[in-house]
């Protein structure tokens, strides 16, 4: 670090909270805002809830394990979490600017890529523990 960066006051979000149990109270909050908007903004992310909530309830009817049940629903989960995440990366770049741009395009499409690969993800599980409990 030179000695011209050690004496620059570093930038700080005024949303940006300092700890303790208000911090904690305050994240449960944006996060629930977080889950409104992706369900009010984001086709992709109700139609894949919808998914993970049927899907759940059919691993938890199934005669299977319930290190299998978990796992089949832990996946599921995991492809929200990833659309929660492409989801912020379009926001965001949507938020620097709305021209059409091949870095923005990049981000975006790497966020798709992300989601489908996690769909990938979900599928051959479901596909390889159905298959082995109904051979």
């Amino acid at each position: 670090m030179s000695e011209q960066d050690k004496f620059v006051p570093q930038q700080v979000s005024e949303f940006k909270s300092k700890g303790g149990l208000k911090r904690i109270f305050s994240a449960v909050f944006y996060s629930l805002d977080g889950f409104r908007s992706a369900w009010k903004h984001e086709h992709a992310f109700r139609q894949e809830l919808v998914l993970v909530i049927i899907g759940s309830v059919v691993a938890l009817l199934l005669p299977i394990s319930i290190f299998q049940k978990l796992l089949m629903i832990a996946v599921l989960f995991q492809v929200l979490v990833v659309e929660l995440i492409n989801s912020a990366v379009e926001a965001v770049v949507d938020r620097v600017s709305l021209e059409r741009h091949d870095l923005s395009k990049n981000a975006k499409d790497f966020g798709s890529a992300a989601v489908m690969l996690t769909c990938l993800i979900a599928l051959v599980t479901w596909s390889v523990i159905l298959y082995e409990r109904f051979r």
